[in-house]
């Protein structure tokens, strides 16, 4: 556990020695109403930023700028920090964060006819950040584990080792193995990596204080990465028969012709077993976050209501808080091992063999069992 702190520790400070702090003050907007709007806070916490806050308050907050790199269609390639952006104009080089229509968070420019548009956008935002920062984590991590498994493989491991070698061999054994068949050992690196990828990001999002608090699994767009991943592996690596059965499944030939009525059932079996993965990750993260916010608010909607329902209901607040605090725990890590379980059972599908193949092979068992 003290080499997990070291080096969570270790990569905090690489993070913020690449970037510098900055102390932005509160605008005319933030300040204009002390009325908590929770929907607002709720989407704000949800959404990507081009800058990651570590502390805030009335006035201000503290954040780390993240490198903004645009393409205007008018003035070309531009690259800055975000902090460039908090300004008495909140703008740089005609550049601003828009606060409200279709392009609200994001990082927008006016034409010639005073319309918003949208430049060509590579800026490291808070989750591409987040990415970077829990793959080298991640990276850090396992090559720690192989180390120590490597210097001494026949000694009973302690402490955060042994428990990331159980890990291992238990999402190994009873996942992968079992769903897989058997060449399971060709998909295990990709198994093993989208277990423990989701699972610490995962794990990531809950944790409010900097470099954690990012929604890395609750934005569609991650998820739906993964999901692709999924989806290629399955499909470069799937048999012949996994193809036949899309395209000639063993059913009457009127299902099949002139109509390929069944044929496009499974064509579209290929893409909703990658969707539902994309989706149930994304909604099962998000309305996590969104209930913990939500309960949080509690807290400051009932300010203004007298001391001695305020005083309860943040009593309230706080234990219920707590509460799904720990549930979320359970949760990142059922979440990451559904996705793998079902991920393993899909690549499991697509390894079938021909039923003339498997009689073979019952065959020869029979017979060298015989011998």
């Amino acid at each position: 556990m003290k080499r997990l702190l070291f080096i969570w520790i270790w990569v905090s400070m690489l993070f913020l020695m690449a970037f510098p702090l900055s102390a932005a003050s509160g605008t005319a907007s933030d300040t204009a109403s002390d009325e908590l709007n929770v929907k607002e806070m709720i989407l704000e916490h949800l959404a990507d930023t081009y800058e990651w806050k570590i502390v805030g308050w009335k006035n201000g907050h503290v954040t780390v700028p993240l490198p903004v790199i645009l393409c205007s269609k008018t003035s070309g390639w531009h690259v800055f920090m975000s902090s460039k952006l908090h300004n008495d104009d909140n703008s740089h080089n005609g550049f601003y964060v828009a606060h409200e229509g279709k392009y609200k968070g994001k990082i927008v420019e006016k034409d010639v006819s005073g319309s918003e548009i949208r430049p060509f956008d590579l800026s490291l935002t808070k989750n591409a950040a987040s990415l970077i920062f829990s793959s080298v984590l991640l990276i850090i991590i396992i090559m720690s584990v192989a180390r120590s498994l490597k210097r001494n493989p026949m000694e009973a491991k302690k402490g955060f080792i042994g428990l990331m070698e159980m890990f291992i061999m238990s999402i190994n054994d009873d996942i992968i193995k079992p769903a897989v068949g058997k060449d399971h050992m060709r998909y295990a690196p990709f198994l093993l990596t989208l277990f423990f990828f989701i699972f610490l990001n995962n794990v990531l999002g809950l944790i409010p204080l900097f470099p954690g608090g990012a929604n890395v699994t609750g934005n569609i767009a991650s998820t739906f990465v993964l999901a692709v991943a999924t989806m290629l592996v399955i499909n470069l690596t799937g048999t012949k028969e996994y193809y036949k059965e899309i395209f000639w499944p063993d059913v009457p030939k009127w299902l099949k012709a002139p109509i390929p009525l069944m044929p496009a059932i499974e064509l579209i079996g290929v893409f909703t077993k990658p969707f539902a993965l994309m989706i149930r990750l994304f909604a099962n993260i998000t309305g996590g976050h969104s209930t913990v916010m939500g309960l949080t608010a509690i807290v400051f909607v009932t300010a203004s209501m007298g001391t001695t329902i305020n005083a309860s209901m943040s009593a309230l607040s706080v234990v219920f808080t707590v509460f799904i605090m720990f549930v979320e725990l359970l949760v990142a890590y059922i979440q990451a091992y559904v996705f793998t379980m079902l991920s393993a059972v899909f690549i499991g599908m697509a390894r079938v063999e021909s039923h003339h193949k498997e009689k073979e092979l019952i065959e020869t068992k029979h017979i060298t069992v015989n011998k």
